[in-house]
């Protein structure tokens, strides 16, 4: 083959990966349009049921845009039928773009592949509008070429020197600082790009983490086939799995750049440096001009890291826990059984080719007559549960009045100070026609439970056996009868509770008021 045939079928090759299928179809914009709209930086995986749905809006909403979409299997013969969010999914988990997965919970959620990621990134990073060369990419360039020749050289002379210079650069740049110099810091521009580059490298590391899970997810796959496939002692295929198992994350090119990136994300002190220089750039002016999705994706780079990281932790926890259920509920000799009964099938097959012909008919019972099912897992979709709470109605300050100490006694409890001095001056010769002498104002209902404390301890108030009406009148003005028993107030006697001492403490402001 020419250098051309090479060159050609590396192109292709390429070409029909999955992330350049995602980005050279007509409809890209629109997929790439919907996966940027339902999984946000922060969203990695969606459940099922909300997938479906929100596939459906946002492609009804490009199509009706004008806007060339997949299409689907739609509702309807017409040309603006709504398109079918579920078979739209499964038309992207076939291509390789979604993965459709079992949450903890048992619920199905889709999330992105590492060529889903890839392409949303290389998306990203073509619509910044910034400049390919600059200071900030160049340093980041050389000083990552000079530290990974400085842990290269393997001369102990050399390594010295490199220290020293190093040693004698920060011991200058001290030295400058504490004499009183002002801080070089760079301006808005230079941090902008520097910023920039950063936010290219940290937009990468969600496929990063994704297409190491995938490896993993494959070579779980590939474990299980052969495990199953095997027709050694148990004794060997286990052997075998451990040996696999330990060299898992070393057998390829992800799995040992994820161990050497899992090594250095588990040094906590390095974590929280991490965190604390991203909070010192946000705190720089040039932040200011930063979107707020854009600053919450920047300081969210150590959550990003975190979640990557226990995303293929967990896959291969599952690797681990699937393996060993097989290895457990493994039966060599029910397999064989099953083996040899397939092979009897295969052999009574031919024979019966052979003897019958093409129109001859064997009635198989493929399936019985009616499934035996006693419950079906149903879940409908409620709209109530996607709904906005409404919002919190603010409390107006000026719907109550301005109230006063006379209007709270008005409305509080009985004037026992008024009523005992009425008791006292009353010409009247009972207690009820005492109280009907009082003013209005004196006369509530409530004053009924003062008179019937200050006469509680005389005879003919609590064993009388006759009742006599007393009318109150309300606050508003409204008059309203009660019947209790009366005293008599003219045999002389110490006939009320007259001392504030007998009085109990008082629970109302007005009862304050009256001590």
């Amino acid at each position: 083959m020419t250098d051309v045939d090479l060159e050609f079928a590396r192109v292709r090759a390429v070409l029909d990966r999955p992330t350049l299928r995602l980005l050279s179809r007509p409809t890209s914009a629109a997929v790439v349009a919907v996966f940027r709209a339902v999984f946000d930086r922060d969203v990695q995986y969606v459940p099922a049921d909300r997938m479906h749905l929100q596939v459906e809006e946002h492609v009804a909403r490009l199509q009706s845009t004008g806007a060339r979409v997949p299409a689907g299997d739609q509702s309807g013969d017409a040309e603006d039928a709504r398109p079918n969010g579920r078979a739209l999914c499964r038309d992207w988990v076939a291509a390789h773009w979604l993965v459709r997965s079992n949450s903890p919970d048992g619920d199905e959620q889709y999330s992105l592949t590492s060529h889903a990621l890839e392409a949303l990134s290389l998306v990203d990073a073509l619509s910044a509008d910034r400049a390919l060369i600059s200071e900030s990419r160049l340093a980041m360039i050389v000083d990552a070429v000079h530290r990974w020749a400085a842990r290269a050289e393997p001369d102990p002379d050399v390594q010295i020197r490199r220290l020293d210079a190093q040693i004698a650069e920060l011991r200058a740049e001290r030295d400058r600082l504490a004499s009183g110099d002002a801080v070089e810091t760079v301006d808005d521009d230079r941090m902008r790009d520097g910023y920039t580059n950063i936010s290219d490298l940290i937009r990468q590391l969600p496929s990063d983490f994704k297409r190491v899970e995938e490896a993993v997810a494959t070579m779980h796959r590939s474990i299980v086939e052969d495990f199953r496939g095997e027709v050694r002692p148990i004794g060997e295929i286990l052997d075998d799995y451990l040996a696999r198992t330990d060299n898992l994350m070393q057998s390829t090119p992800e799995g040992r750049a994820f161990e050497g990136a899992f090594e250095l994300l588990r040094d906590d002190a390095l974590l929280l440096r991490l965190r604390d220089d991203i909070g010192t750039i946000l705190a720089h002016p040039f932040a200011a001009t930063l979107e707020p999705g854009e600053r919450r994706a920047f300081r969210n780079t150590v959550s990003i890291l975190r979640q990557g990281i226990e995303d293929v932790l967990a896959r291969r926890r599952q690797l681990t826990a699937t393996l060993r259920d097989q290895i457990v509920a493994h039966d060599v000799v029910r397999d064989r059984e099953l083996d040899t009964v397939l092979r009897s099938v295969n052999r009574g097959l031919a024979a019966w080719i052979e003897q019958g012909s093409a129109r001859d008919r064997v009635p198989l019972g493929l399936l019985p007559d009616q499934a035996e099912v006693e419950t079906l897992r149903e879940r409908l979709y409620d709209p109530d549960t996607e709904s906005v709470p409404p919002p919190i109605e603010e409390p107006d300050d000026d719907v109550f009045e301005d109230l006063d100490v006379d209007t709270l006694r008005r409305h509080g409890g009985p004037l026992l100070a008024e009523l005992r001095d009425a008791l006292r001056s009353a010409t009247a010769a009972t207690s009820s026609a005492a109280f009907h002498g009082l003013p209005d104002e004196q006369r509530r209902p409530v004053e009924l439970f003062g008179l019937a404390h200050l006469l509680t301890g005389r005879p003919d108030f609590e064993n009388a056996r006759h009742v006599v009406a007393h009318h109150t009148v309300r606050p508003d003005g409204s008059a309203v009868t009660f019947h209790m028993p009366t005293a008599d107030l003219a045999d002389g006697d110490a006939t009320v509770r007259v001392d504030a001492a007998d009085d109990p403490a008082p629970s109302t402001p007005h009862g304050q008021e009256a001590r």
